[in-house]
């Protein structure tokens, strides 16, 4: 391999770099207004942020997760530490938390992560971005007395998110700091729009901060009004030496190990932290630009070793953060390098660099915020979710709602609330699939149950059974089914053994196993039967057909039992109608018309034309089998049409062009429908001009056909004149799978067909 071939990870180092760069500058002031926020030392917030890209990335499997405190459990934690009494007894809870994140992992408890509702996921991403603009932009102006990372709707300091925003409004704003956080939105939205600059290996937001602590160094010289002070930058604490800085880590009280109130404390930690870190987990797979997957259980474990870490040294609990992740997804980040890397900066910036870090203006990383969320609540994903329906778009939008109005954690736990419920409701309107067939001794009902069938899906079930209507048929088909509770089944076998017999309904139970304990009983054949047959006419045949091409192309065909209509018809067979269709192996006749065993004859030849082979089957059908329906049937985009519309139009010779010695008598069945050519040559036709004549060509074909079958054959002739037989024709659309039906027969015994009256008698 040459030397200059470049491996995956250098070729991934680059981005990681760069984007881990961007995140930590995010991730500073966050984990220091988190931490505030949650009435506790702004230092444990570092703590946090270090611990979740060293320790919880290091074990992690995703790619693009970041880690670190949460401001989802930023009530969470005020609260616990209030209740315990002091810091250091809160963090033995989060140690213990950490423990019981590891035992969930270990067990797989992340496997729960498959069962949040898509909705519910897309909402949290929107939500973020929405909270992210309202609450940035106070920031963006100056207004920093509400602290940066802090998420909820009720403020610490009894305002709410809009009245922080008409404060802003009305007055409370810095003149530098807005400069600053003006300058940075337009220049990263300028970045964004130029190409060239958009791909460059130095990240806008770095260039925003560095330009922000420039222009805050300019304005210190430009007097009081444009002084940006202590309260509008970010605020590490200093230690001034090495005993200091170490000094800011705090210890867990192992003394209150036997304080029931600590385990109270560490399972609601660890449930709360490991719902949201599943939920955030499943938000940023959805953003990753390369689409992977990461493993739930192992994101347990890793964040239960991160809120081990974070209890024994003095941090708040960690969780996977949807804000951080969204940076680093938007900033490029190929691997979890780049949270890793945005640990490292952390620790860098707080253990040797806290003074320069003080620089930064809050407006200026609030600007990054701002933009991120803009992309994340794009007006895209909102019109993507009306257009899937209500199912989809009600949980959507009360969890972007309840997020916004409350606080993350009482938001998506509303939004899943919500989503359960439309579940559940879905399920009890549909727990199972219904189809009517036509049937020749009367409709009947198909009852397919669902894979799970529950006590929830009792009534529903129910409501079908009674609507049936006294004297019809019903098949109950429990063939995809792995599961049914025991109550749907008393409920079946009831209705089976009393409730149908007494208004007459005979019903057939089909795919039940045995551990159901209840057997599968055929009370009405579902196929074709001499008697069945002997009572049909054609008008009923063709209502079958088209009735089963409907279920066809809704992809509602029936789940028919297939082996016992084989051995049903072993002794005989009876079919309805016989079909003259295409070889083509896109027409497969009895999916078509959603037939099962026995119910159709199938006589297929190339353009379906007539020859005496052919014809002497349809002959049997008719004159032996008793059929009621003949159909010839062609379709668009015929191959065999096609050649013989070219050979026609070129006056050339099958055999000459082909080397097929056979195939001249084909196309001289379809060539009396060759009719009125383009003056133009076919080759200078464009392609759907040549199709549109092609597809003509073969509805004329099908007539040509149908008549010839009458005007041939005897036996047919006479059928059709006594009314016990109908000849029709159909053109099969290959794109949509719609059987269009047109003309019917009205041949006397002696007479010769009617062209005009099999032509233009459109069904």
């Amino acid at each position: 391999m040459s030397s200059q071939t470049i491996s995956p990870k250098s070729s991934t180092l680059l981005p990681d770099l760069v984007a881990g760069t961007v995140v930590f500058l995010v991730a500073l002031p966050l984990c220091l207004g988190i931490a505030l926020a949650s009435g506790a030392n702004l230092f444990s917030g570092l703590v946090s942020g270090i611990v979740g890209g060293i320790v919880v990335a290091a074990i992690s499997g995703s790619h693009t997760s970041v880690s670190g405190p949460a401001a989802g459990l930023t009530a969470i934690v005020a609260a616990q530490i209030a209740g315990l009494g002091s810091f250091e007894a809160f963090l033995l809870a989060v140690f213990i938390g950490g423990m019981i994140q590891v035992g969930f992992g270990i067990a797989k408890g992340g496997a729960l992560s498959a069962f949040f509702p898509s909705s519910v996921i897309k909402g949290l991403l929107v939500a973020i971005g929405v909270i992210l603009i309202l609450k940035q932009l106070p920031h963006v102006f100056g207004h920093d007395s509400d602290p940066e990372g802090e998420m909820s709707f009720i403020q610490p300091d009894s305002e709410n998110t809009f009245t922080e925003l008409f404060l802003m409004i009305a007055g409370d704003i810095h003149i530098g700091a807005m400069v600053i956080g003006i300058t940075s939105i337009i220049f990263l939205a300028v970045w964004d729009r130029i190409p060239k600059l958009k791909k460059s290996i130095v990240p806008a937001p770095l260039l925003v901060v560095l330009l922000g602590v420039l222009l805050n160094v300019l304005f210190s010289r430009m007097g009081a009004k444009w002084l940006i002070g202590e309260s509008h930058l970010v605020q590490i604490p200093i230690a001034s030496s090495v005993s200091e800085f170490v000094g800011f880590l705090r210890l867990p009280d192992f003394t209150q190990l036997v304080n029931p109130a600590i385990y109270i404390g560490a399972i609601t930690i660890a449930v709360v932290a490991s719902l949201e870190t599943l939920l955030n987990l499943e938000a940023v797979d959805k953003i990753d630009l390369e689409k992977r997957s990461s493993p739930p259980s192992r994101e347990l474990i890793a964040q239960g070793c991160g809120n081990m870490v974070c209890g024994l040294i003095g941090g708040l609990p960690v969780t996977s953060v949807i804000v951080r992740s969204s940076v680093n997804v938007n900033s490029g980040a190929k691997t979890k390098v780049s949270a890793i890397f945005h640990g490292v900066l952390l620790l860098l910036s707080v253990a040797i660099l806290p003074t320069y870090m003080n620089m930064i203006p809050l407006s200026a990383l609030a600007a990054i915020l701002l933009v991120t969320g803009f992309k994340l609540a794009s007006p895209s994903l909102f019109k993507q979710m009306w257009d899937e329906g209500r199912y989809q778009f009600i949980p959507f939008i009360i969890t972007v709602l309840a997020i916004v109005f409350t606080d993350l954690l009482i938001g998506i736990l509303i939004g899943l609330g919500v989503a359960v419920l439309f579940i559940l409701n879905s399920n009890l309107r549909r727990p199972i699939r219904r189809v009517i067939e036509t049937h020749l001794a009367g409709d009947v009902t198909h009852v397919e149950l669902a894979n799970q069938v529950s006590f929830l899906n009792r009534a529903a079930i129910e409501r079908i059974l009674d609507e049936a209507k006294p004297g019809s048929r019903m098949t109950i088909d429990a063939s995809d089914s792995d599961y049914i509770d025991p109550d749907v089944l008393s409920l079946i076998r009831d209705y089976k053994d009393n409730v149908a017999p007494a208004r007459k309904v005979l019903v057939n139970l089909i795919g039940f196993k045995r551990k159901y304990r209840l057997n599968d009983d055929v009370q009405f054949a579902d196929y074709s039967t001499r008697e069945l047959q002997d009572q049909v006419v054609a008008d009923q045949v063709i209502r079958i057909l088209e009735e089963g091409n409907k279920r066809f192309v809704a992809g509602t065909r029936l789940n028919r039992d297939l082996g016992r209509q084989v051995n049903a018809t072993a002794i005989g067979q009876n079919p309805l109608a016989a079909i003259l269709s295409c070889i083509d192996s896109r027409v497969p006749t009895e999916l078509v018309f959603d037939l099962g065993v026995g119910d159709i004859f199938s006589v297929r030849v190339a353009g379906n034309v007539i020859g005496t082979k052919s014809l002497g089957s349809l002959e049997y059908a008719v004159g032996v089998a008793g059929v009621k329906l003949v159909v010839v049937m062609g379709h668009t985009r015929c191959g065999a049409v096609t050649s013989s519309v070219k050979l026609v139009a070129g006056k050339l010779d099958a055999m000459s062009v082909t080397g097929c010695e056979h195939l001249q008598s084909i196309v001289d069945e379809i060539a009396p429908s060759v009719k009125d050519l383009p003056p133009r040559p076919l080759d200078d036709l464009a392609e759907e001009d040549l199709e549109t004549f092609v597809d003509n060509v073969a509805r004329l074909n099908v007539i040509h056909t149908a008549e010839a079958i009458t005007r041939r054959s005897q036996v047919i002739r006479n059928a059709v004149g006594e009314g016990r037989v109908k000849v029709i024709g159909a053109l099969y659309d290959v794109k949509t799978g719609v059987v269009d039906f047109f003309g019917t027969s009205t041949i006397e015994p002696e007479g010769e067909p009617s062209h005009k009256s099999f032509a233009d008698s459109p069904r």
